[in-house]
């Protein structure tokens, strides 16, 4: 961990012309996802007033993970990624265009967006073990830690600069046009995913179905130490921590009196704070032992969540949210670099499909009980339940599992 700093190995990755072309597809096409999500949080309030109906939402979107997850990670590693990721491209294009024409026809109603949310998932669920495993296929193994970094960081990037875009065009045009400039940014990742050359696909699996290869897969990761204490800790964290994010339309409306700018700038917040965490990642990520980077981020991210549910002006608000996104994403990326720098080639696609489920699932789960619990005794309330809930999580853990901060 006594590593010299250099700029060149912040940006290592970089040097591998695929893994150039998967960071500016992706640059073109994530702040356009972050649109989407923030306008559908915010138009789905609009209409119901109900942080219930933010709840079916998320858990919607989430649900299909349940279900999908796994089998969209045996798919991964069974069939050619790049070709997954475009099928997934093109479909989630259509549905951003079907939903914009149901905004500018005036046609839209909450069940639709529930529909939508739920098409969004099934899409999810095969994209995301696709795309987690990838990565491996773009880069050399000793600078897949900093793809991983350099990906979070596009990521949160996206997640500051998309939701102020989707605020700003919303309040002056409606949300159809966040919708449409979603699908349109899709055509950057699929020309970036076409123009990739000598990629090296998963090995087929021979003599094995689908359910076995889950469970192989499953089996790997729960017998694994360092992968299944790891997957424990997302799901666990997120559930507790990160659901409360169902509730910003509730605060930027009702607690703070705003708009939907003003739930742009809260979404935008926690995407600036979790854009620092990750550059931090990406340019001391080899100086500081991963385990640390965890159990910090762990510590930070509650802390700043119960914050959020004390303040009631908005810039304290804004400091809150950029400081629990902070902690979000150090800990998530260093959770991530921990799994994928332990798992074996030929089952990555299995794993990573395991903790997509994990995070894609325990996410609409919670945000499901958060907006039953918003309604049943207010937002603020339920925010400081979660909040505290994940800072005793995190010290139980630090004090039940001391080795977690040594892990490299």
């Amino acid at each position: 961990m006594n590593e010299p700093f250099s700029w060149g190995a912040a940006f290592a990755a970089l040097q591998h012309r695929n893994f150039r072309l998967w960071f500016i597809g992706q640059s073109i096409s994530l702040a356009g996802v972050w649109m989407q999500m923030t306008a559908q949080g915010y138009l789905i309030y609009e209409l119901t007033h109900s942080p219930v109906y933010l709840g079916y939402a998320a858990f919607a979107a989430g649900a299909p993970a349940l279900l999908l997850m796994l089998v969209g990670g045996v798919v991964s590693d069974r069939m050619p990624r790049r070709r997954l990721l475009i099928l997934c491209q093109w479909a989630a294009m259509l549905i951003s265009i079907i939903l914009a024409g149901l905004c500018f026809s005036g046609m839209i109603r909450p069940w639709q967006i529930l529909l939508i949310a739920g098409l969004s998932g099934v899409i999810t669920a095969f994209d995301v073990p696709a795309r987690q495993a990838f990565v491996r296929e773009l880069v050399e193994p000793a600078d897949m830690p900093n793809a991983i970094a350099l990906n979070s960081t596009l990521f949160t990037l996206a997640m500051a600069i998309g939701p102020a875009l989707a605020g700003l065009l919303y309040v002056k045009g409606g949300p159809g046009w966040c919708f449409i400039t979603n699908g349109i940014s899709y055509l950057g990742v699929i020309v970036a995913l076409g123009a990739m050359r000598g990629l090296v696909g998963p090995r087929r699996a021979t003599g094995v179905s689908a359910v076995a290869a889950v469970v192989q897969g499953v089996r790997y990761a729960a017998a694994h130490p360092v992968i299944r204490v790891m997957i424990v800790i997302t799901g666990v964290s997120t559930m507790l921590g990160i659901s409360f994010l169902t509730l910003i339309p509730v605060w930027a409306k009702d607690i703070l009196g705003g708009d939907a700018q003003t739930n742009g700038w809260l979404q935008s917040a926690r995407g600036l704070g979790a854009m620092l965490g990750a550059m931090m990642v990406a340019v001391l990520g080899r100086r500081i032992r991963k385990g640390a980077l965890v159990a910090a981020g762990m510590l930070v991210f509650p802390a700043f969540v119960v914050m959020f549910g004390l303040v009631r002006a908005l810039p304290l608000a804004l400091l809150a949210l950029c400081g629990s996104g902070w902690g979000f994403m150090v800990s998530l990326n260093a959770l991530n670099t921990l799994i994928q720098t332990h798992v074996a080639d030929e089952l990555r696609g299995r794993v990573m499909s395991l903790y997509g489920l994990i995070f894609y699932s325990a996410m609409p789960v919670g945000a499901l009980i958060i907006g039953h619990l918003a309604a049943a005794i207010s937002a603020p309330t339920t925010v400081l339940v979660a909040g505290g809930g994940g800072l005793v999580f995190a010290v139980w853990l630090l004090v039940a599992y001391p080795a977690l901060r040594q892990m490299e």
